[in-house]
């Protein structure tokens, strides 16, 4: 073989799909829990956030945190601003979120069946939405 024809044989071939690196395809693969992408998805759809207690609390508790839901517990947060609360009780529907206003952030919910016969503390008002 001459120098041209082992240049050839050793040129890379591209194919038009570009070279990733070990690291890039772990990095694009990684998978990402349920937890992460729900906190994803509420904090780029409404206002309010989520502590990671409360993250928990919703999927234990199988609570519905449909858009209709966080945008009727914005409503709930807006009022209790207006009206200068901090540390809320938010009922709605078949929950109850305890709110920090100033925060604007989730910080425990429970299921309607675990409403009853619970004692809620800590907190200076009620917004029934």
């Amino acid at each position: 073989m001459n120098d041209i024809d082992i240049k050839r044989i050793s040129t890379p071939i591209t194919t038009g799909i570009p070279h990733r690196s070990p690291q890039d395809v772990a990095e694009s693969t990684a998978c990402r829990s349920f937890k992460d992408v729900l906190q994803e998805q509420i904090d780029n759809t409404t206002g309010v956030n989520f502590s990671r207690h409360a993250m928990n609390r919703v999927m234990e508790r199988d609570i519905d945190l449909s858009q209709s839901n966080l945008e009727r517990l914005n409503e709930a947060i807006r009022l209790a601003d207006e009206k200068g609360l901090n540390d809320t009780l938010v009922l709605l529907d078949e929950a109850a979120f305890i709110v920090s206003v100033k925060n604007n952030t989730v910080i425990t919910t429970v299921n309607k069946d675990e409403m009853t016969g619970n004692v809620f503390t800590n907190i200076d008002g009620t917004v029934v939405i």
